[in-house]
């Protein structure tokens, strides 16, 4: 692991290590594992973690007009200066980060979210998941379809389909709205569901419809999406989040969901977080190849899951290890999808950590 736990070191999940700096900021930073089925397997795909920070910045970057994200930086140096700063006023360092050439561009530093647990899915085409629901009851999340529908269709609108959000090792399943309502409301009822639900589901359609336009004119649909969102805390309410640029001098309490709802719309303060339309989080589709009727070619780790369906192995816990040219083969689609969606040269993000031709 590239980096050592420490009292920085707040967890891991699938794909990302998360961390937080002496004054608060988050640091997420992306690894080279790859999960399928939701089980992370012993193989890594090299330069990945940097495709999906690159996606992502490049994406926060693009819809900071539709809804404010938690990015504030992807400077290595910033959080060399927290440490230092942190040295200097305590005398030592909680947080060893170990080599700088090995995090750039796998380096995020955000603002501090309350997270809610759910994934905020949009799907504009009938596939995975969705289109074997359909298939068994007409409709997707308790969305309602025309019937006749075939695997691959274009939905006649972007539908909003969430789900759980499953801890390593467990499966994320589909809920309805109401469900969706029920999860954010919380066991005490301290929150309005409906207030923040609503919010979700529209920032993730105006998202998936601005995304989907832009990717269609570079020859890519876009299947379906996930996004995570947080609450910000009450005393960043007026902090200014989106794309890197902009940076915290004095860092701000966790954010918490407060006791009280603010009087301001709480919508506002709802922010994107994680990842944005990777691979990892997204299906992408050549539209010169597409064909409803079928399963379609992706630019993600389908490649790694249509060769796992064909070996011995139970989708358990540990999985079985990449040959080679799966692994080539995996960033290679990794690569792709980086520069046709941005328009950069993957081999300069390496480089000079700049998203550029």
């Amino acid at each position: 692991m590239l980096l050592g736990e420490g009292r920085g070191y707040l967890r891991s999940g699938k794909v990302r290590d998360l961390y937080e700096l002496p004054d608060h900021r988050l640091v997420l930073v992306a690894s080279d594992r790859i999960s399928a089925f939701d089980v992370v397997l012993p193989s890594m795909i090299p330069d990945k973690g940097r495709v999906l920070t690159g996606l992502s910045r490049f994406w926060f970057g693009e819809t900071a007009g539709i809804v404010p994200n938690h990015l504030l930086d992807t400077d290595v140096a910033v959080i060399d200066d927290a440490i230092a700063r942190s040295v200097e006023v305590t005398g030592s360092s909680s947080l060893d980060l170990g080599s700088r050439d090995e995090l750039r561009g796998r380096v995020m530093i955000c603002r501090p979210t309350t997270v809610f647990p759910i994934e905020a899915v949009v799907r504009g085409y009938l596939a995975g998941s969705g289109w074997k629901e359909y298939q068994a009851a007409g409709s997707v999340c308790g969305v309602a379809l025309p019937a006749g529908l075939r695997e691959s269709a274009r939905l006649p609108e972007p539908i909003f389909t969430p789900a759980t959000k499953a801890e390593a090792g467990e499966h994320d399943q589909n809920i309805s709205f109401d469900g969706l309502v029920r999860r954010l409301k919380g066991p005490r009822g301290r929150v309005d569901g409906g207030e923040i639900g609503e919010a979700i589901r529209e920032h993730a359609l105006r998202l998936y419809r601005y995304a989907a336009a832009m990717l269609e004119v570079q020859g890519i649909l876009l299947a379906d999406t996930k996004f995570e969102f947080g609450l910000a805390s009450n005393d960043g309410a007026g902090e200014v989040v989106g794309p890197p640029g902009e940076r915290i001098v004095e860092g701000d309490p966790l954010g918490r969901i407060p006791d009280a709802i603010p009087e301001w719309p709480i919508g506002s303060r709802v922010l994107l977080i994680d990842e944005a339309l990777t691979p990892d989080s997204s299906r992408f589709w050549d539209a010169s190849t597409y064909r409803p009727g079928r399963a379609q070619a992706s630019f993600d780790k389908q490649f790694v899951r249509d060769w796992l369906e064909v070996q011995s192995w139970d989708k358990t816990a540990p999985g079985p290890a990449l040959p080679d040219e799966v692994v080539e083969g995996t960033r290679a689609r990794y690569v792709e999808a980086y520069e046709r969606i941005t328009g950069a040269t993957f081999e300069r993000y390496l480089r000079e950590d700049v998203i550029a031709s």
